[in-house]
């Protein structure tokens, strides 16, 4: 059983946990998820790694709630446990790979949209923790729904909210923030950008006319996190992949969003995932043993 040590609900419907997880976080690193079950016959549910504490042992998650499952999640308290915790699963952010000091050369920009600004997080942590400032965006409807506004601010260069009511921060869309930060100047080497999936789609749409290689992640299309449901399975450039067990991060550029997009709402009716196998054939599951998983 895997404790939760914390239990927080920091805006209407996100739900933010922090659970004891001593093996998960003593391998896990920005980019990667976990799947937790809260019972034996619980549905097992994804989650991006938001940040984790490896003295501690506890990982962090954040949820929104969007059907039944993350419902029954969001009554959990501190002192209650999920039956199952595993991770960490799929590939890290590619950077952690980089050689520091070129990092420090580059100028980089992370947009994050709703829950999306929760696996942003991490990443930009990592960076600071390394020397490295990036520019941060996050966009939400309102000022309420934004989350993680001050651990954002203390680990990003430039930290810029948006919100869509205009109340709070830039007035609109991430994509009329990127424009007018490029307009003032800003030359970016790199973009990370998470969030809703018709947000990724517009951001990448306009750093591509800009010349910013985009690196997106696709946790959104996750269900069931091995390759085997065949949920996430999409196209990046010609090759067909799997966000589970390929990603969850992909280059922008060479992301169909269009058809990933249709494809989540087919998925959502038995008819639709019946229809998608038959059409798919063998390419329809991705397989698994690629996630190095750690229990």
């Amino acid at each position: 059983m895997y404790k939760i040590l914390k239990a927080e609900n920091p805006a209407d419907k996100i739900y933010l946990m922090d659970v004891e997880a001593p093996r998960v976080a003593r391998h896990c690193e920005p980019g990667q998820f976990v799947i937790v079950k809260m019972d034996e016959k619980g549905e097992r549910i994804p989650l991006t790694i938001c940040d984790y504490d490896r003295e501690a042992g506890t990982i962090t998650i954040v949820f929104q709630t969007v059907g039944a499952s993350t419902e029954k999640m969001a009554g959990l308290k501190a002192g209650d446990s999920f039956r199952d915790f595993t991770g960490p699963l799929g590939c890290p952010s590619e950077f952690i790979h980089e050689d520091i000091e070129s990092l420090k050369n580059k100028k980089m920009l992370f947009v994050g949209g709703g829950v999306g600004a929760a696996p942003v997080y991490p990443q930009v942590k990592w960076l600071h923790e390394h020397g490295v400032d990036v520019d941060v965006i996050v966009g939400s409807k309102t000022k309420d729904m934004l989350i993680l506004e001050d651990e954002m601010e203390a680990v990003a260069g430039n930290y810029y909210p948006c919100t869509d009511d205009g109340t709070y921060g830039h007035a609109g869309m991430v994509t009329t923030k990127i424009e007018k930060l490029v307009e003032e100047g800003n030359k970016y080497d790199v973009c990370v950008a998470i969030g809703p999936m018709i947000m990724m789609k517009f951001v990448c749409l306009l750093t591509k006319k800009l010349g910013i290689p985009t690196i997106v992640s696709m946790n959104p299309i996750m269900v069931d996190g091995t390759g085997m449901c065949g949920a996430c399975r999409l196209h990046v450039g010609e090759d067909i992949k799997f966000a589970c067990v390929d990603g969850p991060e992909f280059d922008g550029h060479l992301v169909n969003f269009d058809e990933a997009m249709k494809r989540q709402q087919m998925y959502k009716t038995q008819e639709g995932r019946a229809l998608l196998k038959l059409q798919e054939g063998d390419t329809h599951h991705g397989g698994c043993g690629n996630c190095g998983g750690d229990n």
